[in-house]
């Protein structure tokens, strides 16, 4: 903007959503905002420039917030996320959390450190994971992170957006975690 702009005055709004509806209802001295396609043909505005952004891959994220209940069900394209606290910050901490996950075959797709302004050293993790907690390897590493975590927020599994199915690597598919459980319950009973 300051480049190509220099005598712009810039006003802050929520939302890119937003500054088009008050460009479309003549509120304000706004002669222009930056915002979507879609919004314009929403708004009927006319579109000075096109493919403004500096990344083409980029996205925004959207969250629905619901109070806690049952999750939906597993599509078999999901993602999960979390936010994890750490018991105490020591060399290895971060480590542990990323080995249940590791260990199970679970992939990240994102993960923000962010500190609790508790005490120096002391992070919370936000987490993406691909999967849904109904599946046993996830199942898995959240019983994990329960152990190791000072707490576990659980923030729902979701349909992912871009719909690509779920990879699992060789031995951490639902039907082989059953039948290590089988295995496992033989021995026990001394059955094996």
């Amino acid at each position: 903007m300051a480049k190509h702009l220099p005598a712009a005055n810039v006003l802050p709004a929520t939302s890119t959503a937003e500054a088009a509806a008050l460009l479309a209802a003549g509120e304000g001295r706004i002669d222009a905002v930056i915002a979507s396609g879609r919004a314009a043909e929403i708004h009927n505005l006319r579109v000075l420039i096109d493919d403004i952004g500096d990344n083409r891959e980029a996205t925004t994220r959207f969250i629905s917030v619901a109070k806690p209940g049952k999750p939906n069900p597993a599509t078999g394209a999901d993602k999960t996320s979390l936010v994890l606290y750490m018991k105490e910050n020591h060399p290895g901490a971060l480590l542990e959390i990323l080995t249940e996950f590791a260990v199970r075959g679970v992939d990240l797709s994102r993960i923000e450190s962010r500190p609790t302004k508790k005490s120096m050293g002391d992070y919370t993790f936000s987490v993406d994971l691909i999967g849904h907690v109904n599946e046993a390897r996830v199942g898995e590493a959240l019983m994990g992170l329960h152990r190791v975590c000072a707490d576990v927020r659980f923030l729902g599994s979701y349909p992912r957006h871009d719909n690509v199915a779920t990879v699992t690597k060789p031995g951490t598919t639902d039907a082989e975690h059953r039948e290590a459980e089988t295995w496992l319950d033989q021995i026990r009973i001394g059955d094996y």
